[in-house]
């Protein structure tokens, strides 16, 4: 009979962890948080140290009255919730519920679920950590007090339904901040000059560098034909060749946040599944003969640190699988910089590196294996020798102009057997060889190529890039990047265009009363020192109280100057020039949560909407009589589907083109990477690229 309970968090994790303690122990899930604060109302006494007023929530009552009655049929129950401070806040609500003592070692921790790293933690459990516990207390009230307090002065000044987040809006500001940076870019000419050269065999290219021994920047048609004119009928002669070994080091093991990037950038992952698959993968996945096992650490850190054990593993497996040359000479230790860093946990890495992804692909899904795969293939790689690279720069004098070729040839491939880091760019590291000449060498030329660009203003924020903006600001932690990118969408503050976020109406409206009425809320530096403050929270170093007491002095003033000094802002509506089908009347243009639709102006006596949809100016490939437009999902995500829906249910995700496939006849679809346009069949996989008009350099 058994007689210890273990409380975990999911009933996946629940399953694995069962099979490894046996009968002596029942294992049972309590599907999260089981108390939080009430949704009717703050649930925060301000006036008695910020106490929380936490409620059951609801539809836990099965689950509770399941591990209470549990709980009384065993001698010791031990709380096995996630390892971080969410973790501990559930395993400290859990033994409120369940009348324990939270200074008893009810606590266990494990950072990889595997049955020697399980079996290992419940030796050693430990009292409930109240300093992380406060921590996210300190966390949930703070945003709460902002949210609650904020959200219904926006109701009454503006409209019913808006709401302000703390972390949420600085993310939001971004994105608009980098819009007003689009809108106000000016581009600026430039222009460049490409010599087709050929030395023997052999074909490279080499660009205008600069004259009379000084490098020079073209801004202007004019000074392209002064360079043109100035080394025409000239020859092309080596002036300098310059060579040198360069190493290229591996990367170091995934964090939640660069696991997320990498994600995005390789397997367009959204942030949300990319932590919904890896948390698939820690919590355990049944691996036929060998049983349930979790595949990978605990995916929510911000640290890089390796375990010894790790380590070793590692390099007895690059040694036997690559041999002595692709292992460095000393193990590798990363460190992340910043004083955030939670280094009690480790990087995300295989919980066993013998585990290869091929070993297990038949028994993951198509997503998990791609996953696997790359958090795999980034720690192998982070453990092996550096990249060594040979450049080569050959300075070639055109009578006063001096043209520069560079390549790079890879020498020893190190790391890069395994794994290249992608980037936002969507560039590739490739040999580009030059051929082997010395000073006073001739080439031919048999192309010069002047060609004029325009300066790009910078690029909308993809999920990618403003994950890493909001780690390199210090805004938010690992559990917080995906929820945050969830929220402002789902608040309809922000639509995904192209995979990039650009603010709506609405979401420029609450940034705009938030930067005059609450200005610290959406300062950059002052929510990366409240989170500093509540990382310190964690360590023991301040008291949670405190650090609430501090923010909230200086809000409840600012609350005070918004109630008296907001003016009511009535939105007018924008009158369309479509008529309702059902009354006749105008429809107009109204703002909800997920962006702009029409709404009958006779409402309420007439309630008819209908979503703003666009023509993109093709046949719908269904019907063939309909057009196909440009919609939105209640998230905000464009997608293309038929006029005569619901007659006709086409719809893709990607945008159809007007031209048929010219090998099958069937439809083809646009797909954009970073630096080209490709249009694709549908069902033959014909590919063809052609001109991105949006994009064009000139």
């Amino acid at each position: 009979m058994a007689d210890s309970l273990v409380i975990v968090e999911s009933p996946a994790k629940a399953k694995t962890i069962g099979k490894y303690l046996g009968s002596k122990y029942i294992v049972k899930a309590s599907m999260g948080h089981i108390r939080d604060l009430p949704k009717s109302q703050i649930g925060v006494e301000v006036e008695r140290d910020f106490e929380p007023k936490y409620i059951t929530i609801r539809g836990k009552g099965s689950v509770l009255k399941e591990l209470k009655d549990a709980s009384k049929k065993v001698k010791k129950v031990y709380l096995a919730a996630d390892p971080d401070r969410e973790g501990e806040a559930i395993a400290w609500h859990l033994a409120h519920y369940l009348e324990l003592n939270d200074t008893d070692s009810c606590r266990v921790v494990f950072n990889e679920i595997t049955k020697q790293a399980v079996k290992d933690a419940f030796k050693t459990p430990r009292p409930i950590n109240i300093d992380l516990v406060n921590a996210q207390q300190a966390r949930r009230i703070l945003d709460r007090l902002v949210g609650y307090k904020i959200s219904p002065l926006l109701w009454k000044k503006v409209k019913k339904g808006l709401s302000a987040g703390r972390v949420q809006s600085v993310a939001v500001k971004l994105i608009m901040d980098r819009e007003n940076e689009i809108k106000a870019f000016v581009p600026e000419e430039y222009w460049t000059i490409t010599a087709m050269l050929e030395a023997g065999k052999a074909h490279f290219e080499a660009k205008f560098h600069g004259m009379d021994g000084a490098k020079k920047e073209l801004g202007s048609e004019e000074e392209v034909q002064a360079v043109l004119k100035a080394i025409e009928g000239a020859p092309f002669v080596v002036k300098e060749v310059k060579e040198k070994e360069r190493l290229r080091n591996p990367s170091p093991p995934f964090i939640t946040s660069s696991l997320q990037q990498e994600a995005a950038r390789k397997l367009n992952f959204r942030a949300a599944k990319t932590m919904s698959v890896a948390q698939q993968l820690y919590e355990g996945i049944d691996l036929g003969k060998e049983g349930t096992v979790g595949l990978i650490t605990y995916m929510r850190t911000d640290s890089t640190r390796i375990s010894p054990v790790a380590q070793e593993e590692a390099k007895e497996y690059i040694l036997g699988k690559y041999g002595e040359s692709f292992y460095p000479e000393t193990p590798r230790v990363y460190t992340k910089k910043g004083s955030n860093t939670q280094d009690a946990h480790e990087g995300i890495r295989p919980s066993s590196v013998t585990r290869d992804p091929d070993s297990v692909k038949e028994f993951l899904s198509r997503d998990q294996f791609r996953l696997y795969k790359l958090v795999w293939e980034r720690f192998v790689a982070s453990q092996m020798s550096s990249a060594v690279l040979d450049t080569m720069t050959i300075d070639l004098n055109v009578g006063n102009a001096v043209f520069r070729a560079v390549g790079s040839k890879l020498k020893f491939p190190g790391f890069m057997k395994v794994y290249v880091e992608g980037n936002d760019d969507g560039t590739t590291e490739e040999d580009k060889l030059l051929p082997p000449l010395k000073s006073g060498d001739q080439v031919v030329s048999n192309e010069i190529q002047p060609k004029q660009h325009f300066t790009q203003p910078p690029p909308r924020y993809t999920e990618a890039r403003l994950v890493r903006a909001l780690e390199e600001l210090g805004i938010g932690r690992p559990s917080t990047y995906a929820p945050t990118l969830e929220t402002i969408q789902k608040r309809g503050y922000v639509a995904i265009e192209e995979k990039k976020f650009v603010p709506t109406e609405l979401g420029e409206l609450v940034i705009q009363l938030m930067s005059e009425f609450f200005p610290e809320i959406l300062d950059v530096e002052f929510t990366a020192q409240m989170e500093e403050e509540l990382d310190h929270v964690g360590e023991g170093k301040e008291n949670w109280v405190k650090v609430l007491d501090e923010f909230y002095s200086s809000f409840e003033k600012r609350l005070e100057f918004a109630e008296e000094e907001m003016k009511e802002i009535e939105i007018q509506d924008e009158v369309s020039d479509e008529i309702c089908e059902k009354c006749g009347k105008h429809l107009v243009y109204k703002m909800g949560r997920f962006g702009k639709f029409l709404a009958c102006s006779g409402f309420p006596d007439c309630r008819n909407t209908k979503p703003i949809v666009k023509d993109i100016g093709v046949t719908c490939p269904k019907c063939k009589e309909g057009k196909v437009v440009e919609r939105r999902s209640k998230k905000g995500r464009i997608f293309y589907g038929c006029d005569h829906y619901p007659e006709c249910d086409f719809v893709s995700w990607d945008k159809p083109v007007a031209q048929p496939c010219p090998n099958c006849g069937s439809m083809m679809i646009e797909k954009r990477t970073k630096t080209s346009v490709n249009h694709q069949c549908v069902e033959c996989g014909f590919k063809e690229e052609v001109k991105d008009e949006a994009n064009d350099e000139g």
